[in-house]
């Protein structure tokens, strides 16, 4: 590794940075908030005057401080954070003169950043709270100096490495190495492609197990948002960082998808091309899926365990995701879980307590929120909401289990139900429609003997298709409809038993 002042880092950050103008974008609180806000609690942590925190990444560190970086370049260290008073809190700025740090973690006592130009790692040697030396991890990608080549960083993975996901030059074409990949930098330093077909990156984290996967946002061969599983060798869909590939390394080529088709017709013919794991329907579940957080509490943030949330910039929301492998593919379920913050969410960071940190931004993009940046905290109050907990694909329908026993009668009836699948134009120009879609028939609903799972029998499942799913008539034992009565789930694979 390479050392290098703090000074080193160039001044064209902060005027990068600042290109974009504001376009806050405010939303009325609504009746699912207030309904919300009974069984996950949103408190907001005050930002001292003069601290622009526009949001960038979230790492928690020993002592229960949580490291907070911003799209400007600083990075902040906040004590106090997870009192319930927060009348001890304090930030302290731990660095400055970054750029754009979309990237946080921490090992050894070194806090490790990507950055918009390499992953960097920083310690504080003397002891004042700020740090004093900077290291070089990896560079090997490059920069234009355009507005929207984002580089996303990843927690360490289980081999030490960082994963870094890079957003094309203009979001749209690769105009410099490795524009539109992720790569792998390891902990001596090495840079590793590793995917390719990359296009708007707004986070990325592990489920789990410790699989990596990333948020893609709707556009060029990306007709909606969408969470994407990261493997060595894979091709996520967008063509114009393949002129990268090198097949001494990567192996055969991916062939270029044909324009105006559609994702897994595409996916039949070229190998490498992976399907989203879960589309975000565009608009109704947000229109910039953003940070990733696994809930590895055990129980302290709900009955969602080793499920994914993922924040949504525009709707400053925070949505759940529940994935299954199905013929070794993931695939799954969006829901809707908590909305009303103050920003546009960007970085998620859920704690061993149960805590759930949100840090947002709006400059650059709308955000309904209003604020143009904050920073919340996001908690159980204890009370379990009635919602559907796991949705799985059968080879004739799906299962539903959910957090609380079903009232009989209403899940078992069928006109406690509505379906319809639908999918996207897998294509180079901007986004898509909904297209090609059916209404399957459900068939049956059986409702299991401990009432907390229904088993529906559907005609007419539909590869390829988002399924999505609204449950009006479903009440608990206790009469009370679905905190949230819709799925969305993506099913790309029918089971082959």
């Amino acid at each position: 590794m390479k050392k290098l002042n703090f000074q080193w880092f160039p001044a064209l950050a902060l005027a990068v940075a600042l290109a974009a103008p504001v376009h806050a974008a405010s939303g009325k609180k609504s009746d699912s908030t207030d309904a919300e806000a009974e069984f996950y609690k949103i408190t907001t942590i005050p930002i001292p005057e003069g601290v622009v925190l526009e949001a960038g990444a979230l790492q928690i560190l020993p002592g229960n401080k949580l490291a907070s970086s911003t799209r400007l370049g600083d990075i902040y260290i906040i004590d106090g954070a997870f009192e319930s008073s927060l009348q001890n809190l304090k930030f302290t700025k731990f660095a400055s003169g970054l750029h754009e740090v979309l990237g946080l973690t921490y090992k050894e006592n070194w806090l490790y950043c990507t950055q918009r130009g390499e992953v960097t790692r920083m310690k504080d040697s003397n002891g004042d709270g700020r740090a004093d030396i900077f290291e070089t991890v990896g560079d090997g990608w490059g920069i234009t100096g355009d507005y929207h080549e984002y580089a996303f960083g990843s927690k360490f993975d289980k081999d030490g490495n960082i994963w870094v996901v890079l957003c094309l030059t203009g979001s749209f074409t690769s105009q410099t190495q490795y524009r539109g990949w992720c790569l792998r930098v390891t902990p001596e330093g090495k840079t590793i492609p590793t995917c390719v077909g990359i296009r708007s990156p707004g986070g990325m984290g592990t489920n789990s197990v410790g699989d990596m996967f990333f948020t893609d946002n709707q556009g060029p061969w990306n007709g909606a948002c969408s969470l994407k599983h990261l493997a060595p060798g894979d091709f996520e869909g967008h063509p114009d960082g393949l002129r990268w590939w090198k097949s001494e390394e990567m192996g055969p080529m991916p062939q270029k998808p044909a324009s105006g088709s559609r994702m897994m017709v595409e996916a039949k013919k070229i190998p490498q091309l992976k399907p989203p794991a879960v589309y975000f329907p565009y608009p109704k579940m947000g229109q910039s899926a953003s940070g990733i957080s696994c809930d590895f509490t055990e129980g302290k943030f709900g009955p969602f365990k080793n499920q994914l949330f993922v924040g949504d910039q525009t709707h400053s929301t925070v949505m759940r995701v529940c994935l299954e492998k199905v013929n070794g593919h993931y695939q799954g379920a969006c829901f809707p879980f908590r909305q009303g913050f103050d920003s546009g969410n960007l970085a998620l960071e859920l704690a061993a307590d149960g805590t759930m940190f949100v840090q947002g931004t709006d400059r650059g993009w709308g955000a309904r929120g209003g604020k143009p940046f904050a920073l919340q905290k996001l908690q159980w109050t204890g009370k379990t909401p009635f919602e559907v907990q796991e949705m799985h694909a059968r080879k004739d329908g799906f299962e539903l289990s959910f957090t609380q026993p079903v009232d009989p009668s209403t899940a078992a009836a069928l006109k406690s139900y509505k379906i319809e699948t639908y999918t996207y134009i897998y294509q180079a120009s901007y986004g898509s429609p909904e297209v090609d879609k059916t209404t399957p028939t459900i068939k049956s609903a059986t409702v299991a003997k401990d009432a907390m799972s229904v088993r529906l029998v559907v005609d007419g499942m539909e590869e390829g298709h988002v399924h999505e799913l609204h449950f009006p008539g479903i009440r608990s034992s206790q009469a009370e409809p679905l905190l949230h009565p819709a799925a969305y789930y993506t099913l790309n694979y029918l089971p082959e038993r």
